[in-house]
């Protein structure tokens, strides 16, 4: 047989680089890879097959009459040993050469002549690069082999570089996401729930009734409701994988919302936390969360306190949430809004709520939530 024309081998480097270099996924970059080794080797079939943590090979990619993509091939194959050494292995026939044979699967038995070599880098050793001829064929000639064997090193370069830019985009991404998220978290939602605060003292300090009350309860609700929303963008924004529910970082809202309401109070409040809250679930942190902004603007519409302690704890089957303050109670006539919403809250996830206040003691609110599997 001839030997392949070193300008075609030089074409399909270049076409295999040119994708890798231009963003595409590696995936996307397989099957052009297979095709070229099929188009040099003159070939009927190409695979492109990917070592696994356990030394196997799965066919990712084929160009040819068949398509055994899934396939999977022993580590003792010869492929597989290709793969692991870097050293190409070629048979006239693999279904009855000894060193391949035993290994040959099923989609495979109407092929004879077969050639394979390493493919990635050696820093990188993606897997194997493997081509096939229907039984009867003529075999692989060496030329052919050290044309494929090259092809082979410098398409696994290709998709090296295609990983590596992909990465790159990745991280790329997932940092512009945490930087908006923080953003949102940090100053969005902050000016938020600071606006509502002070909306509220404006109506008990100007004492609105009926209509205008009620248009300007219902402008604190739409900013709660835009909170809500904002703190599942966050979430999301912060998801490794969009659209899977998450653990929110309930021990850290916990902590903006005191400092928040620490900027209207004119001093922080005491936050303490028991147990490893890491793992509640978003839905429930949600809750929470709201909860300790309702107590909280409770506590700075309302109390006059001069010490303020928020307990967070978290047991194997519960969470339980306390605001405490040694303010001047609930005055009589006050909305209880927002109270109701705390209980609520608690009640849709299966939990309570108990309020206990005086002008003696100050305001306790106990929230708690259980924590099913």
């Amino acid at each position: 047989m001839s030997t392949v024309d070193p300008a075609r081998v030089l074409a399909a480097s270049t076409e295999i680089t040119s994708a890798a270099l231009a963003g595409d996924d590696p995936d996307a970059v397989l099957p052009l890879v297979v095709r070229n080794a099929v188009d040099l080797a003159g070939a009927d079939l190409g695979l492109a097959m990917i070592t696994a943590d356990d030394g196997t090979l799965t066919v990712e990619a084929s160009s040819g009459g068949d398509d055994p993509v899934g396939v999977v091939l022993s580590s003792r194959s010869s492929a597989a040993r290709a793969a692991r050494t870097g050293v190409p292995v070629v048979a006239d026939d693999f279904t009855t050469d000894p060193r391949t044979a035993p290994f040959v699967p099923k989609a495979l038995r109407g092929y004879g002549p077969f050639a394979v070599a390493p493919f990635g880098t050696k820093e990188r050793r993606i897997g194997a690069l493997a081509v096939y001829r229907r039984k009867g064929a003529q075999p692989f000639s060496r030329d052919t082999v050290d044309v494929l064997t090259a092809f082979a090193a410098q398409a696994g370069l290709a998709v090296v570089l295609a990983e590596g830019s992909t990465a790159r985009q990745r991280i790329a991404v997932y940092q512009e996401r945490e930087r908006i998220a923080r953003d949102l978290h940090d100053v969005i939602i902050q000016r938020l729930y600071a606006t509502g605060v002070q909306l509220e003292l404006l109506d008990r300090r100007l004492k609105l009734d009926g209509r205008e009350a009620a248009r300007l309860a219902d402008v604190v609700d739409q900013l709660d409701q835009t909170m809500a929303e904002v703190r599942a963008t966050v979430r999301e924004l912060r998801s490794a994988d969009p659209g899977k529910p998450a653990h929110a970082d309930l021990a850290g809202s916990v902590l903006a919302e005191a400092r928040t309401a620490g900027e209207l109070l004119g001093f922080e409040p005491e936050v303490r936390t028991e147990g490893d809250v890491a793992d509640v679930p978003a839905e429930l942190a949600d809750h929470a969360r709201a909860a300790l902004r309702e107590a909280l603007s409770n506590v700075v519409r309302h109390s006059g306190a001069r010490h303020v302690v928020v307990a967070l704890r978290r047991t194997p089957d519960r969470l339980d949430l306390e605001v405490a303050d040694d303010g001047c109670g609930i005055p009589r006539g006050v909305a209880k809004r927002g109270l109701r919403h705390l209980e609520e809250r608690a009640l849709a996830a299966g939990g309570g709520c108990e309020i206990t206040s005086s002008p003696r003691t100050g305001t306790t609110i106990t929230w708690h939530v259980p924590l099913r599997p």
